[in-house]
């Protein structure tokens, strides 16, 4: 039997660590491709999930949206109907002028509820408390006084945080759509949003005198599907437990965190806790 020579299984010896080395080094690449691959996937499949959860809330206050558009077109048919029929050219202006103004707020309506649909990358810069809370309020597309509830955003309009616009928006709407969906059975209450720095850090309050929320529920209200609210109404059921899970992803990736006290019969304070500039 032929035996391999002294020097030739030395120079295989030598040879070996680093053939190894090759092929360990090719699996872990591979692994490491894969891991890059899923963790894509899983941003991708993160971002459906909370278009779905944008889209499902906003569908709570559809038939409100809906209300308040037919509102505005209402005077625009009746006055455009009068002016056809009439020669009065000061009827005639008037009517234009309802026009113009009622479709530039249903424009302005459907723009704030496609933004608050838009599954968009966040972009964060300095903005107002103030601002971004009115643009909340703005977004119910309905004036709550109506119910009987007065909401007020108290705030400096000097007090910025470094945030997603759209998506500090997001928040304040559905903090906003909660309080005025627990309090407007009552037809009463108040909404107040009030801030304040401290230190590089801002404090935002979304506070209610509301219904309040069950202790039994407080610890997992942030929770996907977790709700305080009834899941159906009138027969239907309703898509609920998703805004604040939503509110609280949302406050997580913009470098903040949120809380929330409540007591029954009195009221639900949310606090936002956010970078200043």
């Amino acid at each position: 039997m032929n035996r391999p020579s002294p020097v030739r299984a030395r120079t295989r010896d030598l040879a070996s660590p680093s053939l190894l080395t090759m092929e360990t080094q090719a699996p872990a690449d591979a692994i490491e491709t894969r891991l890059v691959e899923v963790q894509r996937q899983l941003d991708d499949l993160k971002a459906q999930v909370r278009q779905a959860q944008q889209l499902a809330h906003l569908g709570t206050v559809a038939a409100t949206i809906a209300h308040e558009v037919n509102n505005l077109l209402t005077p625009i048919r009746s006055y455009a109907q009068a002016a056809l029929a009439s020669e009065d050219h000061s009827l005639r202006e008037k009517a234009l002028t309802v026009t113009v103004r009622n479709v530039e707020m249903v424009t302005a309506m459907a723009e704030r509820i496609l933004e608050i649909g838009a599954a968009s990358t966040p972009e964060k810069e300095p903005v107002s408390v103030q601002a971004i809370a009115q643009q909340g309020i703005e977004s119910l597309c309905r004036d709550v006084s109506k119910d009987g509830i007065r909401l007020n955003a108290d705030v400096n309009p000097s007090i910025r945080v470094v945030v997603d616009p759209l998506q500090l928006r997001q928040v304040f709407f559905n903090l906003f759509l909660n309080a005025w969906n627990a309090m407007a059975p009552a037809r009463r209450g108040r909404i107040t949003v009030r801030a304040a720095q401290v230190g590089d850090r801002v404090e935002v309050e979304v506070a209610d005198d509301g219904p309040g929320i069950d202790p039994d529920l407080i610890d997992h209200i942030f929770d996907p599907l977790q709700t305080s609210k009834i899941a159906s109404q009138n027969g239907k059921q309703r898509c609920a437990g998703l805004g604040l899970a939503l509110c609280h992803d949302l406050i997580l990736e913009n470098g903040g965190t949120i809380t929330v006290a409540s007591r029954l019969g009195e009221g639900t304070t949310f606090t936002l806790n956010l970078p200043a500039p």
